[in-house]
């Protein structure tokens, strides 16, 4: 008797278990990894499945373990990492992909892991698969605690938890199911620009009131500026100006050139590799600094689903401390009467608020400036559609996106200072 023949396993899948595992175990990026040579051979169809996978999981590993460790015949057990990758994938298709055949997604999961090394597991991630499909969906609870919720939505608890006292509980909740959609396309600019058509709302926003904050500068600064996309804007908007783009680290400042090469190759923008804390004297003073510093990133988990899995709340005094550096030095470049806008994809008060009253309160010379009316301009201008309501973003004079709350797009911050 033949044995049993092995499903073959498809691209798309052993594409998708390998980049899991890298992120899982290396510092490498998902987004990188998607675009890298480990995709570049594949069909147009079987890279998207790739990405479809690997986002979905990293969306949706903490509701999908939630499901999977109740099927263990030892649910505390810690899993070899090629093991749980596995069950996560086959898991994700059994469960939030509709066009996936049953046996396809459970058969490649068991190849997968004989694949790995680790046969021996094989038996129990199909067992553990066909108990999945055996289950009756759970149906909505008259009422969820924040911890249910958060595991429902696939987020850490302690993160929603703030989420829920800063912002209120149904905010909170719509930023959490935001953030386990593909990035929804943004509605609040008036016309459609190729030049800028792969930046996210929040991120054009913060890009187009700073650019709009000082009319006819001739020196501007982006301190923080890769990968680029607020570059390109700055430089757009302001034709005449000459920018300097810098960023501290060697291996982004490449990709900001190339970048800039490739979309604003007439521009006057000048790259250079600097630590934005300490910017050398020789540049010179600026009348228009754009500080979009380093976060957590909390305000962009649709597209970096991986944040949630690595960020822990002692990394948010970490990061506020070196983003109050980077602001106050920054702050000394610019000219009297300029403009320096401050920014963050985060929605941590740590980093954004409290990190601006800090560096006022060391800086007696420095004024906040409300963005009200830059923000009118930019509609009266229709660079913005002027029947977009962004009442909900503006809030004491600085701005506040939130992804999914009246806004479709990355939950960004900014606030304006001048200097007297």
């Amino acid at each position: 008797m033949r044995p049993p023949r092995k499903a073959a396993i498809s691209p798309a899948r052993m594409a998708a278990f390998e980049i899991l595992e890298r992120v899982a175990t290396t510092s490498e990026h998902s987004d990188d990894l998607l675009h890298g040579r480990r995709l570049a051979g594949l069909s147009q169809a079987d890279r998207n499945l790739a990405t479809a996978l690997v986002l979905g999981v990293l969306r949706w590993q903490i509701a999908l373990d939630a499901r999977i460790r109740p099927l263990l015949q030892r649910p505390e057990m810690k899993l070899a990492q090629p093991i749980e990758a596995a069950l996560r994938l086959g898991a994700f298709q059994l469960l939030h992909m509709d066009r996936i055949p049953a046996h396809a997604a459970l058969s490649e999961s068991v190849e997968l892991v004989r694949g790995a090394g680790q046969a021996h597991a094989a038996g129990m991630v199909n067992a553990v698969l066909r108990a999945l499909t055996r289950q009756t969906p759970a149906g909505k609870p008259l009422f969820e605690t924040t911890a249910a919720v958060a595991e429902r939505l696939g987020h850490p608890a302690w993160l929603v938890e703030r989420w829920v006292a800063n912002y209120g509980r149904a905010a909170a909740i719509s930023v959490c199911e935001y953030d386990q959609k593909e990035p929804q396309i943004g509605s609040i600019f008036a016309f459609f620009d190729a030049n800028f058509a792969r930046l996210d709302d929040g991120s054009r926003l913060v890009a187009e009131v700073a650019a709009a904050s000082v009319p006819g500068a001739k020196k501007i600064w982006d301190c923080c500026a890769a990968p680029g996309g607020k570059t390109v804007v700055l430089a757009a908007r302001n034709p005449e100006a000459e920018v300097l783009a810098t960023d501290v680290s060697p291996r982004r400042l490449k990709a900001l050139a190339e970048r800039v090469k490739r979309e604003a190759p007439d521009a006057r923008i000048r790259t250079a590799e600097a630590d934005a804390a300490a910017l050398p004297e020789s540049e010179g003073l600026f009348d228009l600094i754009l500080c979009d510093v380093p976060c957590s990133g909390t305000g962009t988990l649709a597209r970096n689903p991986e944040i949630r899995h690595h960020l822990r709340p002692s990394d948010l005094a970490r990061q506020a401390e070196r983003q109050r550096a980077l602001l106050a030095g920054s702050l000394k470049r610019l000219a009297p009467g300029g403009r320096l806008v401050y920014s963050t994809c985060s929605l941590e008060p740590e980093e954004n608020e409290q990190v601006v009253e800090a560096v006022l309160a060391e800086s007696p010379a420095v004024q906040r400036v409300g963005l009200e009316p830059v923000v009118t301009e930019l509609q009266r201008s229709g660079i913005v559609d002027p029947a977009a309501n962004l009442d909900g973003v503006l809030r004491n004079g600085t701005l506040r996106t939130l992804p999914g709350v009246g806004f479709q797009g990355d939950g960004f911050f900014a606030a304006m200072f001048t200097k007297s």
